[in-house]
C-alpha cells in the first residue's frame, strides 16, 4: 500500500522544520500544502524554505505559476496527487507539509468541482452583499451550511458567494458535497500530524516570524513586483501578510499598525485552521514547536506504529 506522511495545522508551529526532519529520517521529499506559496516571486510572507535550507531534500508544489495566475485547489489535488505517486515510484515517502485545509482536504478527501458558475445567481448574491453587507451572507451561509460558514471569513466575500451559490445551484450544501467525493489518493494509507499551540505560545512566534518578514525585505518584495507590472489586485497579493502590506504602502496604516494588524490576523488565522483541522478525521495532534525534538520523537513513534501494521502477519 503507498503510504503518505502529512504534516499540518497552525500557522508559526514549526511545520516545515518537522516536515524536513521527517523526510530525512524516512527518505521522503517534501509536497508543499500552502495556497500562496505557490506562486513564483511571493516567498518571504509565505515562510518558503530557501534551498540553502532544504538539507539536500526535494520539494515541490512551491513556484508553480507566475504570481499573476490564479491557482485553483482542483489544480492542486490533481498535480499533488501525481507528484505524491512520483515519489513513490522512486521508492520515497512523500510528506505533505502546510496549513492550507482546502488544499488538504482536496488531495486527501477530494474536492467536490461544483456546479460552473451561474452569472445571475452571482448577480443576485452580489446585490444582496452591496445592499446588506457581506456579514448577512456570512449569517445567511451559517443557516444553511454552519460548517462552512465555521471556516469561511465572514467579510471573505468570494467565499462566501461561491459557497451560497452552490447551495442554490444543487440544493445542497457545500459539507455535505465534500462528505460525498472520493480522495485523488484512495488508495494511499496516509499518516496525518497536526501541530498545535496555547494561543500565549503561538502569538510570539508570530510576532518573530512578522519582524522577520519585514527584516527580509517584504514590503520590498512587493514592491518589486508592482514595479514589474503585477496588478495591486493580483489574487497572489490578497493573502495574509500581503494584504495589508498594500495597505501600508498606499496610506493606509503606519509600518508598527501593519505589523500588529498581520500579528492580529495571524492569530485569527490559526483560530481558523484549527476549526477546519478538528473537522478532519485521524488526525494526530501535537503540542508544538515543531522543530522540538520532543514533538520530532512523538511523530516518529506514530509512523513506527503505523510501519509495524503494515507488515502482514506470518
Amino acid at each position: 500500500m503507498n503510504r503518505l506522511v502529512a504534516v499540518v495545522g497552525l500557522t508559526a508551529t514549526g511545520k516545515s522544520a518537522l516536515g524536513l526532519c521527517l523526510a530525512q529520517a524516512l527518505d521522503g521529499e517534501i509536497i508543499s500544502c500552502d495556497s500562496t506559496a505557490v506562486y513564483r516571486g511571493i516567498d518571504i510572507g509565505t515562510d518558503k524554505v530557501a534551498r540553502s535550507d532544504q538539507l539536500g531534500i526535494a520539494h515541490h508544489l512551491t513556484d508553480v505559476v507566475g504570481p499573476e495566475d490564479v491557482y485553483s485547489a482542483a489544480r492542486y489535488a490533481t498535480e499533488a496527487a501525481a507528484v505524491a505517486r512520483a515519489i513513490i515510484a522512486r521508492g520515497r515517502i512523500p510528506i505533505l507539509v502546510g496549513g492550507t485545509g482546502l488544499y488538504y482536504r482536496a488531495l486527501v478527501r477530494g474536492l467536490f468541482p461544483g456546479p460552473a458558475r451561474d452569472g445571475r445567481t452571482r448577480m443576485r448574491l452580489e446585490t444582496v452583499a452591496g445592499r446588506r453587507g457581506v456579514e448577512w451572507l456570512h449569517r445567511w451561509l451559517m443557516r444553511v451550511d454552519p460548517g462552512s460558514a465555521r471556516r469561511i471569513q465572514p467579510r471573505d466575500r468570494k467565499r462566501l458567494v461561491r459557497a451560497l451559490e452552490v447551495y442554490l445551484l444543487t440544493g445542497q450544501n457545500l459539507t455535505s458535497h465534500f462528505d460525498a467525493t472520493t480522495s485523488p489518493l484512495h488508495d494511499f494509507r496516509i499518516r496525518t500530524l497536526g501541530l498545535t499551540m496555547t494561543r500565549e505560545a503561538l502569538r510570539p512566534r508570530i510576532a518573530r516570524r512578522v519582524d522577520v518578514q519585514f527584516e527580509r525585505g517584504v514590503v520590498e518584495e512587493v514592491q518589486k513586483l508592482l514595479d514589474a507590472g503585477l496588478p495591486a489586485t493580483a489574487h497572489a497579493l490578497s493573502g495574509l501578510v500581503y494584504r495589508q502590506i498594500r495597505e501600508f504602502m498606499a496610506g493606509v496604516r503606519d509600518e508598527a499598525a501593519t505589523r500588529e494588524l498581520i500579528i492580529r490576523e495571524n492569530v485569527q488565522y490559526a483560530r481558523r485552521q484549527m476549526v477546519w483541522f478538528r473537522a478532519e478525521p485521524d488526525v494526530r495532534w501535537l503540542e508544538g514547536p515543531g522543530e522540538s525534538e520532543r514533538v520530532f520523537e512523538e511523530a516518529m513513534q506514530y509512523v513506527r506504529d503505523w510501519e509495524r501494521e503494515s507488515v502482514p502477519r506470518s
